[in-house]
């Protein structure tokens, strides 16, 4: 399989999985209206919980800002309402996240081998973790890179800072690295279905930093290098991650580990 490229390896993965006992094209949008509409309540009950401590969520977004001693400006009688809905429903979407992923995986399940399943706890539990830590870091250095841009870059003009952008910016940042931290989760699926494997991932690094330092070149407000450095190193370390997921998962290695058990 080392001679195929992503592309013919993701046609072959398809067709082997074609053989898989399936379901029917209307069976499988029924199921999936099933899934979103399941992961929908499950977003509206955490949404609830979020909403009833809307207020210590709302302390939890400001507190960077307050950290530099800035307030936050409205410009529409709206923009206060908007911005407790808005902090209850990630506080509601990161509760109810567990859940959620419950869903995906029971709606990809059945395109999946017998011996694939047993990776649903793992898969749940490590993407929770994953986002966790890269919404973590993303609030860690918020106030830093507040501090960067409003006081050092900003020095000698008046901050106005609305609602809209700040928490556009806030949810840029948290969201942004929570998402980029589910890097090996990516490289996981791709490598259980035999798309890629470790070789090609080691292969491909030149590419992979490039792509990495791009977007952290996009999700890092600072332009120095340094700072760069900063959002790209924890992301390159999880490329590394995905290539030990990948070896562990992949088709031959199983495999091969099944051969030698025997």
């Amino acid at each position: 399989m080392d001679d195929l490229d992503p592309i013919d390896r993701a046609r072959k993965a398809i067709t082997d999985r074609a053989e898989l006992p399936g379901m029917s094209l209307m069976e499988h949008l029924d199921e999936l209206r099933k899934r979103i509409l399941n992961s929908l309540k499950f977003l509206f009950a955490g949404f609830i919980v979020g909403w009833i401590f809307h207020v210590r969520l709302f302390d939890f977004v400001l507190k960077p800002l307050n950290d530099i001693n800035q307030t936050l400006n409205f410009t529409h009688p709206t923009d206060v309402i908007n911005l407790y809905i808005k902090t209850a429903l990630f506080g509601g979407a990161i509760l109810a996240s567990p859940f959620i992923l419950y869903q995906v995986w029971l709606f990809i399940s059945p395109g999946m081998y017998q011996n694939e399943k047993k990776y649903v706890w793992p898969f749940m539990s490590i993407t929770i973790l994953l986002f966790l830590a890269g919404a973590w870091f993303g609030r860690y250095i918020l106030p830093g890179t507040l501090k960067v841009l409003i006081i050092d870059f900003g020095k000698g003009f008046h901050p106005i800072i609305t609602i809209d952008e700040y928490l556009g910016f806030f949810f840029a940042i948290v969201l942004g690295l929570g998402i980029c931290f589910e890097l090996p989760i990516v490289i996981f699926f791709l490598a259980l279905f035999g798309i890629v494997d470790a070789k090609f991932l080691l292969r491909q690094f030149r590419y992979a930093v490039l792509a990495i330092f791009i977007v952290a070149a996009i999700i890092c407000p600072d332009p120095s290098p340094i700072t760069m450095c900063f959002f790209a190193s924890p992301m390159l370390a999880l490329y590394f991650l995905g290539v030990a997921v990948a070896y562990y998962v992949h088709p031959d290695h199983r495999k091969a580990k099944e051969n030698v058990a025997a």
